[in-house]
């Protein structure tokens, strides 16, 4: 299957860059792009791209408004944040408004390429230091109380943290695909959250992960 995909970023230098990596591979098809936030919806919207790559700092609407836009319009479409910051700023508003991961610029073309393929499964994708940050969420004080997941939830949202699939965590665990997703929207419920990357800022946030 050929991932479509949609690049909005204002750098014209950027976007050319992010579609010769893809050009290069037949398993993708790079079917639009866009300069700014509100472009980028729009075209999202007519495309129906499989994944967005979207920069967060662009002129008119940001990247955490278009990916707030998108998670209410079209919420099938995946957004991979590529971008140069990851400022506490930066990389909690675009995880809790609905990114399925984020990566920086600087990351190797085979991360980014991995990545993209991780994101269309709707598998978290999280740069390193972009870990970090939701892990040090954890140390500042929380006004809610942990969530009472069972173990079982417990033991699926450790597995989609390490950015396992929804597949691989059924054979591991040895129960049924629909059982995971199913264990999948009860923890999303628990802790008030509606994706996978927004379920592990949140484990690390209430100290269910470390």
């Amino acid at each position: 299957m050929t991932i479509r995909l949609l690049i909005v970023d204002d750098h014209p230098i950027v976007r050319d860059g992010l579609r010769g990596i893809f050009a290069q591979d037949p398993d993708f098809e790079v079917v639009g792009e866009a300069a700014d936030g509100a472009e980028g919806v729009e075209r999202a919207l007519a495309l129906a791209p499989d994944v967005v790559l979207l920069d967060l700092r662009m002129p008119g609407m940001g990247g955490v408004e278009a990916i707030r836009r998108l998670r209410e319009r079209a919420p099938e479409v995946r957004v991979l944040v590529v971008t140069t910051y990851d400022s506490d700023a930066d990389v909690l508003p675009a995880v809790e408004a609905g990114a399925t991961g984020y990566l920086l610029k600087d990351a190797p073309r085979e991360e980014l390429v991995k990545a993209v393929r991780a994101a269309h499964q709707g598998q978290a994708v999280l740069a390193p230091t972009v870990a970090q940050k939701l892990l040090g969420a954890v140390r500042a004080p929380q006004p809610q109380p942990p969530a009472l997941l069972t173990d079982r939830e417990l033991e699926i949202l450790r597995l989609v943290a390490a950015g396992t699939s929804n597949k691989e965590a059924a054979k591991r665990l040895f129960i049924s695909e629909a059982t995971v997703k199913t264990h999948l929207l009860h923890l999303y419920g628990k802790l008030g959250v509606r994706d996978r990357a927004a379920a592990v800022a949140a484990g690390y946030q209430r100290g269910l992960l470390s």
